[in-house]
């Protein structure tokens, strides 16, 4: 490959990593983007399934982009195979739905940055109180009267 021009590992890093013989060796290693370009170089038969399987994700992807209701469909079809009940899938769209409404709403309240994950971790501390939590009102709601314990219900 090198007489061809290609030289993939100038784009890969060496870690040191626990060898079969126990002992640490430098190896190389990629992230996934590199990864994957570095087995669409590979000029084997051996290597074309793998290079049909990328072929194919990156085009459901693109038909997702064109159709968002297809990644939500995707996600659903994930939660299943990875074993989680249709209560549970349910309940997660539905949060996720919340979210959105929840942040949208900040956003319109003037709410940046990190102003989101300190709004997030009061959300998140209420929830995990045992008992009823107090309701708190969240700052920067102009003319909103939401609290923390109705938001995290």
């Amino acid at each position: 490959m090198k007489k061809e021009g290609n030289e993939t590992v100038t784009n890969c890093h060496a870690l040191k990593m626990r060898a079969a013989d126990g002992k640490m060796r430098l190896t190389d290693v990629a992230d996934t983007e590199q990864f994957f370009r570095l087995v669409q170089s590979i000029p084997s038969p051996k290597a074309e399934p793998f290079k049909r399987w990328i072929a194919q994700v990156a085009a459901e992807r693109l038909e997702q982009m064109q159709d968002p209701e297809l990644s939500i469909e995707q996600a659903v079809d994930d939660y299943r195979r990875l074993g989680y009940s249709e209560s549970w899938i349910n309940q997660r769209l539905k949060s996720i739905e919340v979210r959105k409404l929840l942040t949208d709403e900040w956003k319109r309240g003037g709410v940046e940055g990190q102003q989101y994950a300190s709004l997030t971790d009061i959300i998140t501390a209420a929830r995990t109180l045992k008992g009823r939590p107090t309701p708190l009102p969240l700052p920067c709601m102009e003319g909103s009267i939401y609290s923390v314990a109705r938001l995290s219900h």
